[in-house]
Protein backbone atom coordinates (compact mmCIF):
# COMPACT_ATOMS: atom_id res chain seq x y z
CA UNK A 1 0.00 0.00 0.00
CA UNK A 2 1.30 3.50 -0.59
CA UNK A 3 2.43 5.42 1.88
CA UNK A 4 -0.39 8.14 2.25
CA UNK A 5 1.09 9.22 5.53
CA UNK A 6 4.54 10.66 4.44
CA UNK A 7 4.19 14.56 4.73
CA UNK A 8 5.13 15.09 0.94
CA UNK A 9 3.27 12.30 -0.10
CA UNK A 10 0.18 13.61 1.86
CA UNK A 11 0.69 17.00 0.13
CA UNK A 12 1.12 16.40 -3.10
CA UNK A 13 -2.56 14.82 -2.57
CA UNK A 14 -3.84 17.51 -1.12
CA UNK A 15 -2.30 20.21 -3.48
CA UNK A 16 -3.69 18.14 -6.56
CA UNK A 17 -7.41 17.83 -4.69
CA UNK A 18 -7.43 21.40 -4.07
CA UNK A 19 -6.32 22.65 -7.45
CA UNK A 20 -8.24 20.46 -9.11
CA UNK A 21 -11.82 21.77 -7.36
CA UNK A 22 -10.34 25.49 -7.97
CA UNK A 23 -10.00 24.90 -12.03
CA UNK A 24 -13.35 23.09 -11.66
CA UNK A 25 -14.77 26.26 -10.31
CA UNK A 26 -13.39 28.48 -13.08
CA UNK A 27 -15.04 25.86 -15.61
CA UNK A 28 -18.21 25.54 -14.52
CA UNK A 29 -18.52 29.51 -13.59
CA UNK A 30 -17.00 30.67 -16.38
CA UNK A 31 -16.09 28.80 -19.67
CA UNK A 32 -19.85 28.42 -21.10
CA UNK A 33 -20.69 32.24 -21.52
CA UNK A 34 -17.07 32.88 -22.29
CA UNK A 35 -16.89 30.50 -25.35
CA UNK A 36 -19.96 32.42 -27.05
CA UNK A 37 -17.14 35.38 -27.84
CA UNK A 38 -14.57 33.31 -28.65
CA UNK A 39 -12.68 33.98 -25.37
CA UNK A 40 -10.03 32.06 -24.11
CA UNK A 41 -9.66 33.71 -20.84
CA UNK A 42 -11.21 31.13 -18.33
CA UNK A 43 -8.48 28.81 -19.05
CA UNK A 44 -5.92 31.58 -18.44
CA UNK A 45 -7.15 32.56 -15.43
CA UNK A 46 -7.73 28.94 -14.06
CA UNK A 47 -3.96 28.11 -15.15
CA UNK A 48 -2.95 31.13 -13.00
CA UNK A 49 -5.10 31.14 -10.24
CA UNK A 50 -4.10 27.02 -9.82
CA UNK A 51 -0.26 27.56 -9.74
CA UNK A 52 -0.98 30.65 -7.40
CA UNK A 53 -2.87 28.02 -4.87
CA UNK A 54 -0.09 25.26 -5.35
CA UNK A 55 2.72 27.30 -4.41
CA UNK A 56 1.41 29.17 -1.58
CA UNK A 57 0.43 25.90 -0.16
CA UNK A 58 3.96 24.78 -1.34
CA UNK A 59 5.57 27.34 0.68
CA UNK A 60 3.60 27.70 3.78
CA UNK A 61 4.53 23.93 4.15
CA UNK A 62 8.02 23.39 2.56
CA UNK A 63 9.29 26.52 2.60
CA UNK A 64 12.81 26.08 1.16
CA UNK A 65 11.40 23.74 -1.69
CA UNK A 66 11.94 24.57 -4.99
CA UNK A 67 8.80 24.94 -7.57
CA UNK A 68 9.04 24.47 -11.52
CA UNK A 69 5.56 26.05 -12.85
CA UNK A 70 4.67 26.94 -15.97
CA UNK A 71 3.19 30.70 -15.27
CA UNK A 72 4.85 33.53 -14.66
CA UNK A 73 3.06 36.76 -13.35
CA UNK A 74 4.47 39.37 -16.12
CA UNK A 75 1.08 39.31 -18.05
CA UNK A 76 -0.75 40.16 -15.30
CA UNK A 77 1.37 43.43 -13.86
CA UNK A 78 0.08 45.19 -16.91
CA UNK A 79 -2.62 47.48 -16.93
CA UNK A 80 -4.70 45.65 -19.37
CA UNK A 81 -4.91 42.74 -16.77
CA UNK A 82 -5.90 44.62 -13.68
CA UNK A 83 -9.59 42.86 -14.41
CA UNK A 84 -8.18 39.48 -15.17
CA UNK A 85 -5.98 39.50 -11.90
CA UNK A 86 -9.08 40.40 -9.99
CA UNK A 87 -11.06 37.47 -10.89
CA UNK A 88 -7.60 35.06 -10.28
CA UNK A 89 -7.81 36.35 -7.13
CA UNK A 90 -11.25 35.94 -6.20
CA UNK A 91 -10.65 32.41 -6.99
CA UNK A 92 -7.80 31.90 -4.75
CA UNK A 93 -9.78 33.48 -1.95
CA UNK A 94 -11.85 30.66 -1.86
CA UNK A 95 -9.31 28.63 -0.21
CA UNK A 96 -6.66 31.23 1.14
CA UNK A 97 -9.12 34.07 1.99
CA UNK A 98 -6.49 36.64 2.60
CA UNK A 99 -4.78 36.59 -0.56
CA UNK A 100 -4.14 39.74 -2.60
CA UNK A 101 -3.18 41.18 -5.94
CA UNK A 102 -0.39 41.23 -5.10
CA UNK A 103 0.43 37.86 -3.06
CA UNK A 104 -1.48 35.88 -6.20
CA UNK A 105 1.54 37.26 -8.35
CA UNK A 106 4.12 36.74 -5.66
CA UNK A 107 3.09 32.85 -5.20
CA UNK A 108 2.64 32.45 -9.46
CA UNK A 109 6.50 33.29 -9.61
CA UNK A 110 7.95 30.77 -7.44
CA UNK A 111 7.14 28.32 -10.07
CA UNK A 112 9.73 30.47 -12.35
CA UNK A 113 12.70 28.78 -10.76
CA UNK A 114 15.12 26.60 -12.85
CA UNK A 115 15.33 23.06 -11.82
CA UNK A 116 17.62 21.93 -8.47
CA UNK A 117 18.72 18.30 -7.66
CA UNK A 118 15.49 18.61 -5.77
CA UNK A 119 12.30 19.97 -7.07
CA UNK A 120 8.18 20.26 -7.55
CA UNK A 121 7.06 20.90 -11.05
CA UNK A 122 3.36 21.92 -11.88
CA UNK A 123 1.27 22.21 -14.83
CA UNK A 124 -1.54 24.21 -13.63
CA UNK A 125 -3.60 22.79 -16.09
CA UNK A 126 -2.78 20.50 -18.29
CA UNK A 127 -5.30 20.07 -21.67
CA UNK A 128 -5.74 23.68 -22.34
CA UNK A 129 -8.20 22.88 -25.26
CA UNK A 130 -10.30 19.89 -23.65
CA UNK A 131 -10.47 22.22 -20.35
CA UNK A 132 -12.31 24.87 -22.37
CA UNK A 133 -14.77 21.90 -24.38
CA UNK A 134 -15.04 20.83 -20.81
CA UNK A 135 -13.92 17.61 -21.61
CA UNK A 136 -10.63 15.69 -20.38
CA UNK A 137 -8.19 17.94 -18.69
CA UNK A 138 -6.00 17.44 -15.64
CA UNK A 139 -3.76 19.23 -13.13
CA UNK A 140 0.08 17.42 -13.10
CA UNK A 141 1.99 17.79 -9.80
CA UNK A 142 5.44 15.75 -9.40
CA UNK A 143 8.47 16.14 -6.72
CA UNK A 144 11.92 14.96 -9.05
CA UNK A 145 15.13 14.28 -6.99
CA UNK A 146 18.14 13.88 -8.83
CA UNK A 147 16.44 13.61 -12.32
CA UNK A 148 14.29 10.69 -11.12
CA UNK A 149 10.48 11.60 -10.35
CA UNK A 150 9.75 10.27 -6.77
CA UNK A 151 6.13 11.42 -6.32
CA UNK A 152 3.71 12.11 -9.50
CA UNK A 153 0.01 13.26 -9.05
CA UNK A 154 -2.70 14.20 -11.38
CA UNK A 155 -6.14 15.60 -10.87
CA UNK A 156 -8.01 14.60 -13.15
CA UNK A 157 -11.80 15.73 -12.50
CA UNK A 158 -13.69 14.19 -15.72
CA UNK A 159 -12.76 10.92 -15.26
CA UNK A 160 -13.82 7.77 -12.84
CA UNK A 161 -12.31 5.17 -11.55
CA UNK A 162 -8.86 6.53 -13.23
CA UNK A 163 -10.02 5.60 -16.77
CA UNK A 164 -13.97 6.25 -17.29
CA UNK A 165 -14.51 9.46 -18.92
CA UNK A 166 -17.14 10.60 -16.68
CA UNK A 167 -18.35 14.38 -16.52
CA UNK A 168 -20.89 13.98 -13.59
CA UNK A 169 -18.72 11.96 -11.22
CA UNK A 170 -16.46 12.44 -8.46
CA UNK A 171 -13.18 12.89 -10.66
CA UNK A 172 -9.73 11.04 -10.11
CA UNK A 173 -7.10 11.35 -8.01
CA UNK A 174 -3.98 9.17 -9.36
CA UNK A 175 -1.05 9.38 -7.63
CA UNK A 176 2.30 7.24 -7.87
CA UNK A 177 5.16 6.90 -5.34
CA UNK A 178 8.43 5.19 -6.61
CA UNK A 179 8.40 1.56 -5.63
CA UNK A 180 4.58 1.99 -4.32
CA UNK A 181 2.68 1.40 -7.73
CA UNK A 182 0.52 3.63 -8.91
CA UNK A 183 -2.93 4.37 -7.09
CA UNK A 184 -6.83 6.45 -7.81
CA UNK A 185 -9.26 7.40 -5.72
CA UNK A 186 -12.29 9.79 -5.35
CA UNK A 187 -11.02 13.45 -6.32
CA UNK A 188 -14.26 15.40 -4.66
CA UNK A 189 -13.48 13.16 -1.12
CA UNK A 190 -10.46 10.89 -1.44
CA UNK A 191 -11.16 7.55 0.58
CA UNK A 192 -10.21 3.89 -0.04
CA UNK A 193 -7.46 3.65 -3.06
CA UNK A 194 -7.41 1.13 -5.72
CA UNK A 195 -4.40 0.15 -7.44
CA UNK A 196 -3.81 0.35 -10.91
CA UNK A 197 -2.14 -1.86 -13.59
CA UNK A 198 -1.27 -1.33 -17.66
CA UNK A 199 -2.97 -3.51 -20.10
CA UNK A 200 -1.29 -7.17 -20.26
CA UNK A 201 -1.36 -6.84 -24.47
CA UNK A 202 1.22 -8.22 -26.35
CA UNK A 203 -0.24 -8.54 -29.49
CA UNK A 204 0.94 -5.38 -31.66
CA UNK A 205 -2.59 -5.75 -33.65
CA UNK A 206 -4.99 -4.71 -30.55
CA UNK A 207 -2.48 -1.90 -29.37
CA UNK A 208 -4.92 1.27 -28.78
CA UNK A 209 -3.30 4.22 -29.43
CA UNK A 210 -4.16 7.13 -26.98
CA UNK A 211 -4.51 10.26 -29.65
CA UNK A 212 -4.85 14.02 -28.73
CA UNK A 213 -7.32 16.04 -30.23
CA UNK A 214 -5.07 18.51 -29.96
CA UNK A 215 -2.29 17.87 -32.62
CA UNK A 216 -0.15 21.15 -32.54
CA UNK A 217 3.41 19.47 -30.60
CA UNK A 218 2.88 16.18 -32.75
CA UNK A 219 2.55 14.99 -36.34
CA UNK A 220 -0.89 13.28 -37.44
CA UNK A 221 -0.08 11.67 -40.51
CA UNK A 222 3.31 10.31 -39.47
CA UNK A 223 0.92 8.57 -36.51
CA UNK A 224 -1.41 6.94 -38.88
CA UNK A 225 2.14 5.63 -40.82
CA UNK A 226 3.02 4.08 -37.15
CA UNK A 227 -0.08 2.65 -36.74
CA UNK A 228 -0.06 1.11 -40.01
CA UNK A 229 3.21 -0.60 -39.82
CA UNK A 230 2.33 -1.53 -35.84
CA UNK A 231 -0.31 -3.32 -37.26
CA UNK A 232 -2.79 -2.36 -34.72
CA UNK A 233 -6.65 -2.86 -36.52
CA UNK A 234 -7.93 -1.24 -32.84
CA UNK A 235 -9.87 1.64 -32.45
CA UNK A 236 -7.10 5.01 -31.11
CA UNK A 237 -8.43 6.59 -27.96
CA UNK A 238 -8.98 9.68 -28.33
CA UNK A 239 -8.00 12.50 -25.23
CA UNK A 240 -6.03 15.88 -23.89
CA UNK A 241 -3.58 15.56 -21.70
CA UNK A 242 -1.93 13.49 -18.84
CA UNK A 243 -5.36 11.72 -18.58
CA UNK A 244 -4.10 9.68 -20.98
CA UNK A 245 -1.39 8.20 -18.07
CA UNK A 246 -4.35 7.45 -16.03
CA UNK A 247 -6.17 5.70 -18.33
CA UNK A 248 -2.93 3.44 -19.77
CA UNK A 249 -2.06 2.88 -15.98
CA UNK A 250 -5.65 1.55 -15.28
CA UNK A 251 -5.12 -0.47 -18.59
CA UNK A 252 -7.61 0.90 -21.03
CA UNK A 253 -5.47 1.89 -23.28
CA UNK A 254 -1.34 0.88 -24.28
CA UNK A 255 0.83 3.39 -26.88
CA UNK A 256 1.13 7.22 -26.34
CA UNK A 257 3.13 9.17 -28.62
CA UNK A 258 4.34 12.62 -28.80
CA UNK A 259 5.92 12.91 -32.23
CA UNK A 260 7.97 16.13 -33.68
CA UNK A 261 5.50 17.97 -35.77
CA UNK A 262 6.94 18.74 -39.21
CA UNK A 263 6.35 22.88 -38.18
CA UNK A 264 8.26 22.57 -34.89
CA UNK A 265 11.15 20.02 -35.80
CA UNK A 266 13.44 21.53 -32.64
CA UNK A 267 10.61 21.53 -30.31
CA UNK A 268 11.75 19.77 -26.60
CA UNK A 269 8.52 18.49 -24.19
CA UNK A 270 8.46 20.75 -21.17
CA UNK A 271 9.36 19.00 -17.77
CA UNK A 272 5.86 19.47 -16.06
CA UNK A 273 3.87 17.95 -19.44
CA UNK A 274 5.65 14.59 -18.45
CA UNK A 275 6.97 14.29 -15.33
CA UNK A 276 3.66 12.89 -13.12
CA UNK A 277 2.37 11.00 -15.93
CA UNK A 278 5.72 9.34 -16.24
CA UNK A 279 5.82 8.12 -12.96
CA UNK A 280 2.26 7.06 -12.83
CA UNK A 281 2.55 5.32 -15.64
CA UNK A 282 5.82 3.17 -14.81
CA UNK A 283 4.83 2.21 -11.03
CA UNK A 284 1.82 0.63 -12.81
CA UNK A 285 4.33 -1.42 -15.02
CA UNK A 286 4.65 0.47 -18.11
CA UNK A 287 7.18 1.71 -19.77
CA UNK A 288 8.14 5.27 -21.40
CA UNK A 289 11.33 6.52 -23.13
CA UNK A 290 11.71 8.99 -25.94
CA UNK A 291 11.36 8.02 -29.73
CA UNK A 292 14.89 6.67 -29.43
CA UNK A 293 14.50 4.67 -26.69
CA UNK A 294 16.27 6.57 -24.30
CA UNK A 295 14.76 7.34 -20.53
CA UNK A 296 13.69 10.86 -19.91
CA UNK A 297 16.05 13.21 -18.68
CA UNK A 298 14.47 15.28 -16.04
CA UNK A 299 17.99 17.48 -14.94
CA UNK A 300 18.68 19.58 -18.08
CA UNK A 301 16.10 22.78 -16.73
CA UNK A 302 12.68 23.52 -17.82
CA UNK A 303 13.25 21.34 -20.76
CA UNK A 304 13.61 17.61 -21.95
CA UNK A 305 16.76 19.13 -23.88
CA UNK A 306 18.26 15.70 -24.19
CA UNK A 307 15.49 13.77 -25.48
CA UNK A 308 13.56 13.50 -28.82
CA UNK A 309 9.60 13.35 -28.37
CA UNK A 310 7.96 10.59 -26.15
CA UNK A 311 6.70 6.62 -26.56
CA UNK A 312 4.81 5.86 -23.48
CA UNK A 313 3.70 1.86 -23.75
CA UNK A 314 2.01 -0.44 -21.25
CA UNK A 315 5.76 -2.46 -21.26
CA UNK A 316 4.73 -5.65 -23.34
CA UNK A 317 4.80 -3.16 -26.65
CA UNK A 318 7.50 -0.97 -26.06
CA UNK A 319 9.94 -2.68 -27.91
CA UNK A 320 7.42 -2.86 -31.08
CA UNK A 321 6.57 0.44 -30.79
CA UNK A 322 10.32 1.32 -31.18
CA UNK A 323 11.00 -0.67 -34.03
CA UNK A 324 7.68 0.58 -35.91
CA UNK A 325 9.19 4.34 -35.30
CA UNK A 326 12.47 3.70 -37.02
CA UNK A 327 10.48 1.94 -39.92
CA UNK A 328 8.58 4.92 -40.75
CA UNK A 329 11.41 7.31 -39.70
CA UNK A 330 9.21 8.96 -36.80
Amino acid sequence: MIELTHPEVAFAVEAVQKASQLVRLVQRETVTSALTKGDKSPVTIADFASQALVSQMLVTQFPQAVMVGEESSAQLKTPDSTDMLAQITGFVRRFVPDALPDSVCKWIDLGSAESAPRFWTLDPIDGTKGFLRGDQFAVAFALVENGQVQIGALGCPNLTDGCIPDHNGPGSLVLAVRGQGTWTTNLQTPGAWTRLGVSPTADPSRARIMRSFEAGHTDADKIDEFAARLGTSAEPVRMDSQAKYAVMAAGAGEIILRLLSPKQPDYREKIWDQAAGSLILEEAGGHISDLSGKPLDFTQGRMLLNNRGVLASNGALHEAALAALAAVGA
